[in-house]
């Protein structure tokens, strides 16, 4: 059964101050296209953070393409995370940034090379390679993070209100590109969003969380 899912949360239960969820249980098909939405301060984000192995319950268990990965640390669950502000290193290139997973990792540079001319032809950045990211648009700054996201080849994308932070005229043509690459990539995808036009845009399913209760919609 768990093997059908991407994501899979069984009876995640997590507190920090005053801030609860308690026994939150949801699956991401593989493959699939999957949007958390929501009130401001109901715990999408911390459902994604636990999902990275950014933060811990304190009960229940978090399954990555039928795995148990609840005890996992994050560099280790094959995840691409795609966070709201997009941070990037500004000392180093938009080259830099992409390729610092794979560096760390210490892939070889011509393999490295050959992954950074892939994804960057797949988003449309290649131009952009020698810039600092101090002289990018908000756009061009998520599409450069999506590339350091993506350059590992994940089987996970996690992408944390993605076009919240960039001008609202170019969020659409985002949105459809975040679509379209999830489907070539066939990648499985859970995005955070409040807005339900950008939900409309890019879903196969979708899910709202408010007062720690999940529903389906």
């Amino acid at each position: 059964m768990r093997d059908e899912f991407g994501i899979q949360l069984e009876n995640i239960s997590f507190q920090i101050g005053s801030f609860s969820l308690k026994n939150i249980s949801f699956g991401v098909k593989k493959g699939e296209y999957f949007v958390l939405t929501g009130p401001n301060g109901a715990g999408k984000t911390t459902i994604v953070r636990i999902i990275a192995g950014l933060e811990q319950p304190i009960s229940g268990d978090v399954f990555l393409n039928g795995y148990c990965m609840t005890d996992t640390p994050p560099w280790k669950r094959n995840i691409g995370y795609l966070p709201q502000d997009g941070l990037l290193f500004p000392n180093r290139t938009v080259r830099g940034n992409i390729i610092f997973p794979l560096e760390v990792r210490g892939v070889k540079k011509e393999k490295i090379m050959e992954k950074l001319a892939k994804i960057t032809e797949l988003i449309g950045i290649t131009h952009l390679l020698d810039r600092k990211p101090d002289g990018l648009s908000g756009g061009e700054r998520q599409k450069v993070t999506l590339a350091r996201a993506l350059i590992a080849e994940p089987s996970i994308l996690l992408l944390d209100e993605p076009v919240s932070a960039i001008d609202e005229n170019i969020r659409d043509s985002m949105c459809m590109m975040l679509r379209n690459i999830q489907q070539e990539l066939k990648i499985t995808a859970l995005h955070v969003s409040h807005n339900s036009h950008e939900t409309e845009l890019v879903a196969d399913r979708v899910a709202y969380l408010a007062n720690g209760v999940l529903t389906f919609q």
